[in-house]
């Protein structure tokens, strides 16, 4: 492109909340470019988690985060019926040894939020000396494959919507009320140029690299490269158990997908990061990633040694022996959060003005069901 191309909007990353971003804008009448590094939307943590819906019961300690999560359920749940598993039981458990919440507290946690529980003080597949009590609710799990294709599928439909995938920033000046972005793809040497007078950026991991090509501040983050293990099992399948609050684990249905989703909060984080961008030794081992240029986990010849035996040690505990599991595969990527939720444990969305004339905006978000958060930008 000799000449820049122009656009009413820029959004950076092609995650769940960018696409929703670009896809809120476009619906406007807004005319806009969606820019993705990976040769496809829809990949890294929106597909690298384990596909919780969340009701609110994760966060006793963050009633915000819980209260956000609750809030946008319902009208996540109605949008995208056809991608959740509703056909499973969810149960939380508090564990009998070293949970930070106990019975009493998560209860009054449920009856202040208005979200249901009931106590299970008997089930044949839990191992109750391992267990303070056991609450059958309400949570369902959305399949993000079955949302990936809904959503490239989306985008790709709308004509207002300009995608670059395999694409990045590079540089980006303020010229009057625009801002002039240098885009490098790997499909042509040279770089070209896109004008907009509103960018927002939603890259998660690489929120401050991306702030930084901007001349704007840095969002404290905190980083991890994280694994999630999918299971099978002819015993658990349509079950889900959630141990909590502390250093415990949780499986449950990977939306439709016939697998389970392992996680652990001692195993699932491999190595971690707390400068601004996410640094870890093993991006000075590759050349396709850097802390400001962050890879594909995935695809990674440096991804971690699965811990997965070590995630299905701790949740065994809380089953009968009977009760079998099989592993099936791990995916990797970074996942990042707010280094002041480091204690509490919460999730908030934040959505950001950083910069009025032209238009920056940041939104910093670890829950799928908040997308609708997004549409604060004006």
């Amino acid at each position: 492109m000799s000449a820049d191309s122009t656009f009413d909007a820029i959004v950076i990353g092609g995650g769940i909340f960018g696409i929703y971003a670009a896809l809120h804008f476009a619906r406007k009448g807004l005319h806009t470019a969606l820019i993705e590094k990976e040769p496809q939307l829809f990949t890294k943590a929106s597909m690298v988690n384990q596909a919780r819906l969340h009701g609110g019961y994760h966060y006793p300690r963050s009633i915000a985060t819980a209260r956000m999560s609750d809030e946008h359920k319902a009208r996540f749940t109605a949008t995208h019926k056809d991608f959740i598993n509703f056909s499973f039981e969810k149960y939380y458990a508090i564990d009998r040894y070293g949970s930070l919440t106990d019975a009493a507290q998560f209860e009054r946690f449920c009856a202040y939020l208005n979200i249901p529980y009931r106590r299970v003080h008997r089930h044949e597949l839990f191992h109750f000396d391992r267990i303070e009590a056991l609450y059958a609710t309400v949570e369902h799990s959305f399949d993000p494959i079955l949302m990936a294709r809904y959503y490239r599928q989306a985008v790709q439909e709308q004509k207002a919507i300009e995608v670059y995938t395999s694409s990045h920033i590079r540089a980006a000046e303020a010229v009057a009320q625009e801002w002039r972005v240098e885009v490098h793809t790997t499909r042509q040497a040279s770089p070209f140029y896109i004008r907009a007078p509103l960018v927002v950026n939603a890259t998660y991991s690489a929120t401050n690299a991306v702030n930084r090509l901007f001349d704007l501040p840095p969002v404290e983050l905190m980083h991890e490269i994280s694994e999630i293990a999918l299971l099978t099992s002819p015993d658990f399948s349509e079950l889900g158990l959630t141990v909590m609050d502390g250093p415990f684990a949780s499986i449950m249905p990977y939306g439709k997908t016939g697998l389970l989703s392992l996680s652990s909060v001692a195993y699932t984080h491999h190595k971690v990061s707390y400068e601004p961008v996410p640094h870890f030794d093993c991006m000075d081992r590759v050349a396709h990633c850097s802390p400001w240029l962050q890879g594909q986990c995935n695809a990674c010849s440096q991804q971690p040694r699965s811990h997965y035996r070590k995630m299905l040690a701790q949740i065994r505990q809380y089953f009968r022996p009977q009760v079998r599991f099989r592993y099936y595969h791990s995916l990797f990527t970074i996942k990042s959060k707010l280094q002041a939720n480091f204690i509490d444990d919460g999730r908030p969305t934040e959505v950001l003005c950083l910069r009025e004339q032209p238009a920056f905006w940041c939104v910093f978000a670890g829950k799928i069901n908040s997308i609708y958060e997004v549409e604060r930008i004006v």
